[in-house]
C-alpha cells in the first residue's frame, strides 16, 4: 500500500481557474499545525506528503515544510501552477530542502486554452519553462489535468505534445473535475458531460501506454475507460484497500478518506465491473446517471492487473462483496456523505477533531 496525506498550506493563489474547487478561504495554518499534521501522518504509516493549496509555493510555511516533512522521513511532493517554479533557482532551493517530486497543473497543449481556464496570461509558459528544469535538477514531474468542457475534446493532444516536448514526464493524471465547489458552481459551462472526453480519454490513455507511460484517471467511472480499469485511481484503492486523507483550509478541516464508492445507476447493476468502479461522483447533481452503461469484464483480472500478480482469495472475497454496493450519492464528496460510503471524515480520531477545530 503507498497511502499519501494532501496538506493544503494556504488557499491564496496568483491564478483564478475557473473550475477552482479550493479558492481562497481566508484561512492559515500555522507552523504548529504544520508540525502536528506531518506529525500523525507518520504516526499512520504514510509513505509521503502531498503540498498544495491553493498555491502552496507562496505560502511562507512552503521551505519549513519541506524540511520537516524530509527530517521525518516522509516522500515529499507537491501540486503547483508552476508560476514560481518556472525560476530555476527557486526550484533549486525546494529541491535542496527535500523536494523530490512535482505535480504540474496542464489543462490543455494549447496556451491560449489553458490560460484561458486559468484566467492567467503566461501560465502555460509558465509551466512549459519549470517542466525544462526538472531534469536539470534530478527530480521527477508528473502532470495533472483537470478534465472540463473546454479540453475534452483534446486529451489526447495534450499528451502528445508533453511527450514530444518534455519526454522525462513519465506520468499523466487526469482528474474528472469537481463540480460542487465555488469556481465551477459559478462557471457551469466549464462542466463536462461523460461522452465530451470518451474518445479523447481513451486515446490519450493508448498513446500513453504505448509510450510505455503510466497514468491514473479519478472520478472517471469505468464505462468510461474500460480498457484501462486498473489505472482508476478509486479502483487501485478499493483493490489495495488504501486510505488518504487531507487537510483542507476550510470548514471540511481534516477529512479521512476511507471508502471510494461515489453515485451508482441502474446500468451498473447489470455491470460486470460494479464491485471494482467506485461509481459515478455527483451524480444527480451536475453529472448525469443516464451517461453510464454496463460494461463487460473479469473483476478478478482487474484486481490482477492493479496488483500485477495472482490475488489472495481473501482479498478477491472482499472486493468482489462490493458487487451492489450503494452510494446515497450527495453534492460534496469530501468527508460529508455517511450513509452507503464515499469519503469518510473520521470526527473520533484525535488530529482530526484538534486540526479541524484549531482555526475555527
Amino acid at each position: 500500500m503507498a497511502n499519501l496525506g494532501y496538506l493544503q498550506l494556504t488557499r491564496e493563489c496568483k491564478q483564478a481557474c475557473r473550475f477552482c474547487s479550493n479558492p481562497p478561504s481566508g484561512v492559515d495554518l500555522s507552523e504548529e499545525e504544520l508540525r502536528f499534521h506531518i506529525d500523525d501522518l507518520v504516526s499512520r504509516q504514510y509513505d509521503g506528503i502531498i503540498l498544495t493549496g491553493g498555491e502552496p509555493t507562496i505560502a511562507p510555511l512552503l521551505v519549513p515544510a519541506i524540511h520537516y516533512a524530509k527530517s521525518r522521513g516522509l516522500f515529499i511532493r507537491m501540486i503547483t501552477n508552476g508560476q514560481r517554479i518556472c525560476d530555476y533557482d527557486f526550484l533549486a532551493e525546494l529541491v535542496a530542502a527535500g523536494l523530490t517530486h512535482v505535480h504540474l497543473s496542464l489543462h490543455s497543449y494549447h496556451p491560449d486554452v489553458h490560460d484561458f481556464l486559468t484566467q492567467t496570461p503566461g501560465s502555460h509558459g509558465h509551466i512549459d519553462r519549470a517542466l525544462a528544469h526538472v531534469p536539470r535538477l534530478g527530480i521527477t514531474a508528473d502532470i495533472n489535468t483537470v478534465i472540463n468542457a473546454f479540453n475534452s475534446d483534446h486529451l489526447d493532444t495534450t499528451v502528445r505534445w508533453i511527450a514530444e516536448r518534455h519526454p522525462h514526464v513519465r506520468h499523466v493524471v487526469w482528474n474528472n473535475m469537481d463540480p460542487n465547489m465555488n469556481r465551477a458552481e459559478r462557471n457551469p459551462d466549464v462542466i463536462p458531460r461523460l461522452g465530451e472526453f470518451e474518445l479523447s480519454l481513451r486515446r490519450a490513455m493508448r498513446f500513453l501506454a504505448g509510450t510505455g507511460r503510466s497514468f491514473r484517471a479519478e472520478r472517471v467511472p469505468l464505462c468510461f475507460m474500460p480498457e484501462f480499469p486498473e489505472c482508476s485511481t478509486e479502483t487501485r484503492k478499493i483493490v489495495k484497500d488504501e486510505e488518504r486523507c487531507i487537510r483542507f483550509l476550510d470548514k471540511k478541516g481534516f477529512v479521512l478518506q476511507k471508502q471510494f464508492l461515489h453515485g451508482k445507476a441502474a446500468a451498473c447493476d447489470a455491470c460486470a465491473l460494479d464491485p471494482v468502479c467506485a461509481g459515478l461522483y455527483s451524480m444527480n447533481y451536475h453529472y448525469d446517471p443516464a451517461e453510464l452503461f454496463p460494461v463487460p469484464g473479469d473483476p478478478i483480472d482487474v484486481i490482477r492487473r492493479v496488483l500485477r500478480r495472482e490475488p489472495e482469495p481473501e482479498l478477491v472475497a472482499r472486493v468482489l462483496a462490493r458487487r451492489g454496493q450503494r452510494s446515497d450519492e450527495q453534492p460534496d464528496d469530501h468527508g460529508q456523505r455517511q450513509p452507503g460510503g464515499g469519503s469518510v471524515s473520521d470526527p473520533h480520531h484525535e488530529s482530526a477533531r484538534v486540526i479541524a477545530g484549531a482555526r475555527s
